[in-house]
């Protein structure tokens, strides 16, 4: 069964992240935060813009990478993707995240 989308609930959520990220500037977790917030939206853009964020302040934030290869996906922009989510899979690989590399995998194998 899907998830139902709560406008509600999600642009409450979606305020609280804006507020954390403005409040923590330097927190990778509060842009990571904001960018899940706005790909939840399918707000594409703006996912992209805060998990940028989130991985410039933490570049070996594999989690974030990931989420920002989905943000490229669903921006349309697969070249940005691509190159993100393979350096996600490398960091992954790097921290012996082995389920995540596969996770990976599969997001690279569907934009080719």
């Amino acid at each position: 069964m899907p998830l139902l989308y709560h406008r509600a609930m999600s642009d409450a959520r979606l305020e609280q992240f804006k507020q954390m990220a403005a409040e923590f500037p330097d927190a990778p977790m509060a842009h990571f935060s904001l960018g899940k917030a706005y790909l939840e939206q399918r707000k594409y853009a703006e996912a992209a813009q805060a998990l940028e964020s989130a991985v410039r302040l933490d570049p070996q934030y594999a989690a974030a990478m990931v989420s920002l290869g989905d943000a490229y996906i669903g921006a349309g922009e697969t070249t940005k993707a691509r190159e993100v989510l393979t350096r996600a899979r490398d960091t992954a690989l790097a921290q012996s995240h082995g389920s995540l590399a596969e996770e990976i995998d599969e997001r690279l194998s569907g934009l080719e």
